[in-house]
């Protein structure tokens, strides 16, 4: 009985282990390089999209992904802005402290290697070097406007494009806008808690996870 207890108490001891690194981003286990080639598996409300990664695409992008999906860092995250047919934006933590804490937390830019086409994902971000968590897919080719900005993709939609598709999009930028567009204080300050009283349709990231 008591093995029985200790394996089923073991998920949360490690949750919270999760939530306290996450809340100090300048631990060393972030800085942890990537395999040359990972895969993601995001388990959504509306289905699974698995992901490719790859460091030789975007090695910066490719390491700060791959540690913050093996903490935890999406798991129940909203995707809280999604343009129609355009693209869909993730990567706000669901606790607003652990956002915070990561707001700031930029990477240097990489060199692009892909285009932004369709099934593709990139950073968002406001200013060159800014990169942090939040990321985007590209729903079409955007090559054309995004390629012309650091918009450098490290990653792309293996299996689960039709699910990306179907995201709910119906508050656009309402639900927290973008980077550039100032109003994402809320969100941050108040993390799912704000979206969930107020975006009661958005689809989340049950969880995240790095599989073989």
């Amino acid at each position: 009985m008591k093995y029985f207890t200790l394996l089923l108490l073991m998920p949360l001891v490690f949750s919270c282990s999760q939530h306290r690194r996450l809340l100090h981003p300048e631990d060393p286990v972030f800085s942890t390089e990537a395999p040359a080639e990972y895969h993601v598996l995001l388990q959504t409300t509306k289905g699974n999209i698995l992901i490719e990664v790859k460091r030789e695409w975007s090695p910066r992008g490719a390491d700060r992904f791959y540690n913050l999906v093996r903490y935890g860092y999406y798991n129940n995250a909203a995707v809280f802005r999604i343009r129609r047919e355009t693209w869909a934006q993730f990567g706000i933590a669901a606790d607003g402290a652990i956002a915070t804490a990561w707001r700031h937390r930029n990477i240097a830019d990489d060199p692009r290697v892909l285009s932004n086409t369709r099934g593709t994902i990139a950073y968002a971000f406001k200013d060159p070097n800014g990169r942090t968590t939040q990321v985007f897919i590209n729903l079409r080719d955007n090559s054309a406007t995004h390629d012309k900005e650091p918009f450098v993709p490290f990653a792309r939609i293996t299996s689960g494009m039709e699910i990306a598709d179907s995201l709910y999009n119906g508050y656009g930028e309402h639900s927290g806008g973008g980077i550039r567009g100032g109003k994402q204080d809320s969100l941050f300050a108040e993390g799912n808690a704000w979206l969930k009283t107020r975006f009661p349709k958005l689809d989340y990231i049950k969880h995240a996870r790095i599989v073989q």
